[in-house]
């Protein structure tokens, strides 16, 4: 009786997936400021600025898009920029 409980505790413990939970995460990031060699960006392209806002219009941490710290500021700077000067909108429901 016993080993049928620790059977079905043992079992119980075990996360088991039907995928493995690796898929969908993009294991390799890097910098595509980087590696395109992209000096500066252009706040006055807001197309361009959309691959870093999400769908409310908030500007995507660095642990996602995979940027430098220094291309991040440079992204944020420039998002900021696109809003003073309203080419990118502040707070939206479906930007993208």
């Amino acid at each position: 009786m016993q080993k049928r409980n620790q059977r079905r505790n043992s079992a119980n413990r075990e996360i088991r997936y039907l995928t493995s939970p690796k898929i969908g995460r993009n294991s390799n990031k890097y910098c595509r400021f980087k590696k395109y060699r992209i000096k500066y960006i252009d706040y006055k392209d807001p197309e361009f600025l959309k691959r870093f806002l999400n769908a409310q219009g908030k500007i995507l941490p660095r642990r996602l898009t995979g940027n430098s710290l220094k291309f991040q500021r440079r992204v944020a700077q420039a998002v900021k920029r696109a809003r003073h000067l309203a080419l990118l909108p502040y707070v939206t429901d479906n930007l993208k």
